[in-house]
């Protein structure tokens, strides 16, 4: 379990830095630092695949298709339609929706490991008390008075309505994608993290240019003259290469590596649990950004998202016999 926590850890420090990305590059739109982000993590995958070309060649064929849905959903999927929202309907709902992502995945995957009949669910009264610790921490974060003063006068329409509905889309891909991974992961033997983390880089890169290249089409038909994006590296070619490579091999390669072995390790419905510390190192992250400290209010919700973590450890370990 400790080496599954800190394995978790470690994913959530590097996707993290995920999110204050678009605040150094606030001139690029969302869905183009996705696409730039998992080409980088592609072309990295390639360099990479050398080292595990063995275990690699190893794959079935039903294998590399497990891993370009992967790739697709919680990747490709989950990211575009994230940026997406947060274009149409303001920063703080989807913001908040994805917040949720602890709760939903837990309940979630516990609800299927005790449908199957599985030896990982838990009873409810064992899961309750983290996860409602968890929704107050998330809370106490989103609906403390520094983020409720910021949130836009989003007054409803076409725009907003379809926000939402992407936001919705992003929340049901990533809370597929971590159970599906794990699943996977634990019907197989010991020692696969890094060459499925590889793998799914690799399909990765055909679906993310293929993508870029759909969208960019669509920019040069749909913007006025001089009024799309300066295609391919935008006005700030250096910082973009940079900071996507720097997310392509941090956040995507070794992050998706760490997360592999944390759902090697524990139960789904715990690891689900733990993508909180993507929240907290976030949270951290922009902070450090926007050089200030945490409200009272974010203060309370964060020491709440830590003592949720804390009771799930406890809720998931074998209990004595």
């Amino acid at each position: 379990m400790l080496a599954g926590l800190l394995a978790a850890l470690g994913a959530g420090l590097l996707w993290g830095l995920v999110f204050v990305v678009p605040l150094m590059l606030a001139e690029y739109p969302g869905v183009v630092l996705a696409f730039g982000r998992y080409v980088a993590f592609g072309v990295l995958a390639v360099g990479l695949a050398w080292v595990d070309r063995a275990a690699l060649a190893r794959l079935t064929r039903a294998d590399w298709i497990e891993a370009a849905k992967l790739a697709l959903v919680g990747n490709l999927i989950y990211y575009s339609t994230l940026a997406s929202a947060i274009q149409l309907a303001g920063a703080p709902v989807p913001t908040l929706m994805i917040g949720t992502l602890p709760v939903v995945i837990a309940v979630t995957a516990n609800l299927l490991d005790r449908r199957v009949g599985g030896d990982e669910g838990v009873p409810w009264r064992r899961l309750a008390a983290p996860l409602v610790v968890i929704a107050a921490g998330l809370a106490a974060v989103q609906f403390g008075p520094a983020h409720v003063e910021s949130v836009p006068d989003a007054s409803g329409g076409v725009r907003y309505a379809a926000g939402l509905a992407l936001a919705l889309v992003a929340v049901a891909s990533w809370t597929w994608y971590p159970i599906r991974n794990g699943r996977w992961l634990r019907a197989r033997s010991p020692g696969l993290a890094r060459v499925w983390a590889t793998a799914q880089g690799l399909v990765t890169l055909p679906l993310a240019l293929a993508a870029a290249a759909g969208f960019a089409l669509w920019d040069f038909a749909a913007a006025p003259p001089g009024a799309g994006f300066d295609w391919p590296f935008g006005p700030r070619p250096l910082a973009f290469v940079g900071l996507m490579l720097a997310t392509g091999l941090a956040a995507s390669w070794l992050g998706t590596l760490l997360w592999n072995r944390a759902s090697q390790a524990l139960p789904a419905a715990f690891v689900g649990q733990l993508i909180v510390f993507e929240t907290l190192a976030a949270l951290a992250y922009a902070f450090l950004w926007y050089r200030r400290w945490p409200t009272l209010a974010e203060a309370a919700g964060i020491a709440l998202l830590v003592a949720g973590v804390l009771l799930g450890v406890r809720a998931f370990r074998p209990r004595s016999r």
